[in-house]
């Protein structure tokens, strides 16, 4: 056995040799590392049927057939794990979370199933205003706590890789917690974890009247913090219809980008005014829902390099169209899969879910939907050279499943838990407690 030579990056070593064989299906094997995926190449996934993996010091570092397994006499000192059966898929790479916020909203579904729509109940005191009141009351290590709890319960669904956002904050005080938590949340975990200022999620009541002055306070003060704490990955806003308009979302990333942090924005969730052409005008790495989408926000995007990240969890809690992934993907754009895990609109960061219904509800190829939940998810987090792919010199960031016919059981039955065995820097992920 050759094993090819990678390089190695410190913090990720764990000192240990781990050999996975006998392995149903190697999904996502690939010699090279693929970048990004647009357009047809979306149905390109490559599967290495009974298959072997080799990882060193939490780095994938060669794999193959076991017809052409020659021994392993020269690569001691090693774990052996059969996968007989089972399928191993890189791990899921989820681009847009709201994974840290106090308490839940449970009492505001009830309003929903009653009758009342997200922008009434928003208007009543509810929605994000109602999560930045419990959040205000919450202190950081109880953030934290909760925060790690369900950083633990989505790692072991498969997800090896995560975006988190501030936005329950608005105000200097409380999005500076957020972003504290966020960080030592990545101190904590294995996994890669960005992080996002969402200062521009909702205007406080106090500001009400008074909207330029919030701006005002989000540019010049609680940017300066951030980036005196390095507390930030990327920016983002709420640009819709009773939120945030065009032209403060461009102040607002206007100002972020001096202080090098990209924009990964919300737009057209339920009003397409323009936005996303405004978003790849400034370079923004990500838009993110595009539940509603124009002609016009396609050509945009195809003059960009912009990611358009899907949502499909939250159109299914909040009962809203489901983005129009064939209109993107065959007019030759890349797409990305992710939770959108908030307690607001999308209680959940099931990844395997969130794929099951890019299939079934946005008509997307399991092929398609599989790169749009790792490579191209890792891709929305400048990540895609790092975890994503099964690719020597790439982390060993994978799942397990039990044993099952083919990777099209993984969608097909979306209400069984699949995810078997988790492995993170080729360590079996264990939960992680303060």
């Amino acid at each position: 056995m050759n094993l090819r030579q990678f390089s190695k990056r410190e913090p990720y070593f764990y000192g240990m040799k781990l050999l996975i064989k006998n392995i149903k299906g190697l999904v996502g094997a690939r010699e090279t590392n693929p970048g990004i995926l647009s357009g047809a190449a979306m149905r390109e996934l490559p599967i290495l049927t009974n298959a072997w993996l080799a990882v060193e010091d939490g780095i994938i570092v060669d794999f193959g057939t076991m017809e052409e397994w020659g021994g392993i006499n020269d690569w001691r000192d090693l774990e052996v794990l059969d996968a007989s059966g089972k399928y191993l898929f890189p791990g899921w790479c989820d681009s847009h979370s709201h994974l840290v916020y106090a308490g839940n909203r449970e009492g505001e579904f009830v309003d929903r199933i009653k009758g009342h729509s997200y922008a009434e109940i928003a208007a009543n005191g509810g929605g994000i205003l109602n999560s930045a009141k419990k959040l205000a009351d919450a202190s950081e290590e109880e953030l934290l706590v909760a925060a790690l709890d369900r950083a633990n319960t989505i790692i072991q669904m498969g997800t090896t890789a995560l975006e988190i956002k501030s936005g329950y904050g608005l105000s200097v005080e409380s999005e500076l917690k957020m972003l504290r938590v966020i960080r030592k949340l990545s101190e904590i975990l294995p996994i890669p974890i960005k992080s996002t200022f969402l200062g521009a999620h909702a205007f406080p009541t106090e500001y009400k009247g008074k909207e330029d002055a919030y701006i005002d306070l989000i540019i010049s003060e609680m940017l300066p913090a951030i980036a005196e704490e390095n507390l930030a990955d990327y920016i983002d806003a709420f640009l819709e219809e009773g939120y945030f308009s065009i032209e403060q979302v461009t102040r607002i990333l206007d100002a972020g980008a001096k202080y090098g942090l990209k924009g990964k924005v919300h737009v057209n969730q339920f009003t397409a005014n323009g936005g996303v052409k405004a978003c790849v005008q400034r370079q923004c790495l990500t838009v993110d829902h595009l539940e509603e989408l124009t002609a016009a926000d396609v050509e945009a995007l195809k003059e960009g390099n912009t990611i358009p990240v899907a949502l499909p969890s939250c159109s299914l809690f909040l009962s809203i169209p489901y983005t129009p992934a064939r209109t993107l993907i065959d007019a030759g754009l890349p797409l990305a899969l992710a939770t959108d895990y908030n307690p607001g609109s999308t209680p959940s960061g099931n990844m395997n879910l969130v794929v099951a219904l890019a299939c079934f509800k946005m008509k997307m190829l399991p092929e398609e939907a599989f790169n749009a939940a790792t490579i191209n998810g890792a891709a929305a987090m400048e990540l895609e050279h790092e975890v994503g792919s099964i690719t020597p010199g790439m982390r060993a960031n994978f799942f397990l499943t039990k044993p099952m016919n083919s990777p099209y059981f993984l969608p097909y039955s979306f209400g069984e838990n699949l995810v078997d065995e988790v492995f993170v820097n080729g360590k079996k992920y264990a939960p992680i407690t303060l």
